[in-house]
């Protein structure tokens, strides 16, 4: 049996699909890997379980500023406190809430979260804590970049409203 080849056609087409397979070339320039990757990186994105700063428990956290050490005593100081809640009530409930979370955290419960260094030093001195401290940095991106404002309160009236904060 003879075989006749008629067509160059044919032979080209045989010899280009013998040349294509085999090896695999690398090219440059933009491509996309759409290859599904199943670990995430620790870095791009935080853990799923991991705790908001407005319920993060940070008592041995003092923060930045003038206040370094405070004690108090083991009974609430009625007339402080009724001073405290008088200027919470004028300069802090545009912003805080007792009953929810609102522009910024609750207080309620603060004092089992942070410590009074901590507390004292945020009112006083926002924008130091919010520059230099870990949670307040955190608390302000919870919070939407809602940044606490400075109410320009004295070291007293401050320590007043740590006092009001006691009572809740």
């Amino acid at each position: 049996m003879k075989i006749r080849i008629h067509h160059p056609i044919l032979i080209a087409s045989i010899l280009l699909l013998i040349s294509c397979g085999g090896k695999e070339e690398k090219k440059e320039g933009f491509g996309i890997d759409r290859s599904k990757s199943t670990e995430k990186s620790a870095e791009a994105a935080p853990a799923i379980d991991q705790v908001p700063a407005s319920q993060r428990i940070t008592l041995d956290d003092k923060g930045v500023g003038q206040i370094k050490d405070i004690t108090l005593d083991a009974e609430i100081n009625k007339e402080m406190a009724a001073a405290g809640g008088a200027l919470y009530k004028t300069n802090c409930t545009a912003c805080h809430k007792l009953d929810k979370r609102f522009i910024g955290p609750s207080p309620i419960g603060i004092l089992e979260r942070r410590s009074p260094e901590w507390i004292m030093n945020m009112i006083l001195d926002p924008k130091l804590m919010t520059e230099q401290d870990r949670c307040a940095k955190d608390l302000l991106i919870e919070f939407n970049g809602a940044a606490m404002s400075n109410q320009n309160l004295t070291v007293e009236e401050t320590r007043s409203i740590l006092e009001y904060f006691r009572t809740l």
